[in-house]
């Protein structure tokens, strides 16, 4: 390969580097990079937000602690388009709601969590987790 050409030929080759590696590819982690199986949680709380989408569904949650104050706990489900294929829908889950939320707490302490089983103000309780949730300890 001539000079000039394996300049094209390496310039080429970083160009490339560079556009894939600003490439988002969306926001899919494991869940065990993100949650620790070992910090199960249940929370009790209602209902601020709801987002249906893909890769995971959100919602987010206000508890009132024992002492009065109020935390806002965010939750990570499963894909919507699991979750629709499984007969949960975007109405499962409303603003205003009171549920049960059994989960684990995310690695890095904060008020988020992967939810697991959701027990409905009808006492129906449903699973929007991760399918890895699944998997015994």
């Amino acid at each position: 390969m001539s000079g000039s050409c394996h300049h094209i030929a390496t310039a080429l080759i970083l160009w490339a580097v560079v556009i894939c590696g600003t490439v988002d590819v969306g926001a899919h982690h494991s869940f065990f990079a993100v949650y620790d199986r070992m910090q199960p949680l249940t929370v009790t709380g209602t209902v601020t937000k709801v987002e249906w989408a893909n890769p995971h569904i959100h919602f987010s949650l206000e508890v009132t602690r024992g002492n009065g104050s109020v935390t806002t706990w965010i939750f990570s489900g499963a894909a919507a388009a699991t979750l629709t294929r499984q007969g949960v829908s975007e109405m499962t889950i409303k603003v205003g709601d009171v549920i049960k939320v059994d989960g684990f707490r995310a690695l890095d302490g904060s008020f988020t969590a992967a939810a697991g089983a959701v027990t409905l103000p009808n006492r129906k309780r449903i699973f929007v987790g991760p399918l890895e949730e699944l998997t015994p300890i």
